[in-house]
Formats: C-alpha cells, structure tokens, sequence
C-alpha cells in the first residue's frame, strides 16, 4: 500500500526515540502515510531532546541530518504567514501552519489540549493521539504495520514483544490491539528468523 495522506508529526511525538522510528518506519515505502514537520517543529525537538532528555548536539544534529536524508520531502516552508490566523493555543498555532500549508489531514500530538476542534474545523485538520494514530493505521493494513514492527524488533533483542514492552506506555491501545493479533496468530510475527 502506499498513500498521499499527508501527516504533521509534532515535536512531543518525534523526541520518543522507538515512536519516532515506528512512525518512520510506517512512513518508508511501502508507506502508510506522508510524515510532515517544519524547522519550528525540529527545533522544539532539539531543545527537548538536549535540555530534557540529555542528548548532546551532536547527537541532534545526527538525528536532524538522517531526517533531512531520509525523509526530504517532509520539510515544509512558506507556512509562516498563516500562523496568525491559526486560531489554537498560541504556542502550537505554527504547527497547526504548517498542517495548513501542506494540506495535511492530521496532526499527530501528545498535546491534543493544544489543538481544539473548533480551532481546527475551518482547516478540515484533526489532531490525534499516537495511540490513536497507530490503531488507525494497523486497520489500514495489519500485514504491513506487523512486518514493519518485526523490522524494528530487531534493533530490540528480535523480540517484537520487547518493543511492545517499551511501546506500553505511549502507546497502549496499539500494543493491545498488536498483542492480541498476535496471540490469534500464534505469535508468528514474534519469530527472529
């Protein structure tokens, strides 16, 4: 499957490494959606990952220069001057510019305070949980999201459950929903061969 469904993928959700990479993942070919983001939203993510999380420069700029690699088309400019007609919580109205600018569908925040719906109508932008993204997104293609994780899992002692373990607590509804799919397929998935 790959699809033109383009998502802005705010700072909150790309400074938890292993979401970061399962959204990234399900963004490579064959992808199940566009990610988006914008210098604002990449800065907020390097401040966050070195002040809060401990990383160093050099690390973000690593981090900044494989996303600039890897995914060079979801950088998005000129979003700027829509910022003061975006009318939710000032401090997210440029990510909400963006999404606006590019003709995203979705934002995919932890802050979903920060975007109301009344705020996002007139733009025909919703904002979703990961959690709810990630569920979304399995329906979408299960086959696809379950050898993508497997792919991930590797990175993770080859045990998809040991990322589903890290993935509990940002992600619960999209780990129960992976976990009983693969108790109904009798853990298939969960092989390192």
């Amino acid at each position: 499957m790959t699809s033109g469904y383009q998502v802005i993928l705010d700072a909150c959700v790309l400074v938890n490494a292993a979401l970061r990479d399962t959204l990234l993942r399900l963004a490579e070919p064959p992808h199940l959606f566009l990610p988006r983001w914008s210098d604002d939203i990449i800065v907020e993510v390097r401040r966050t990952l070195q002040q809060k999380m401990g990383c160093t420069p050099a690390q973000t700029r690593h981090l900044e220069g494989h996303l600039r690699i890897h995914f060079e088309e979801a950088w998005v400019e000129g979003y700027e001057p829509l910022i003061p007609a975006m009318a939710n919580h000032v401090k997210d109205r440029h990510v909400l510019a963006a999404a606006v600018k590019t003709g995203a569908q979705t934002i995919v925040t932890f802050n979903l305070k920060d975007f109301k719906k009344e705020a996002l109508r007139p733009w025909d932008v919703q904002a979703q949980s990961p959690d709810a993204f990630l569920v979304d997104q399995y329906y979408l293609d299960p086959s696809l999201v379950l050898t993508k994780l497997q792919q991930q899992s590797q990175l993770h002692s080859g045990a998809i459950d040991r990322l589903l373990t890290i993935h509990e607590k940002s992600v619960p509804k999209f780990v129960e929903l992976v976990r009983s799919h693969l108790v109904g397929d009798g853990g298939k998935h969960d092989r390192t061969d």
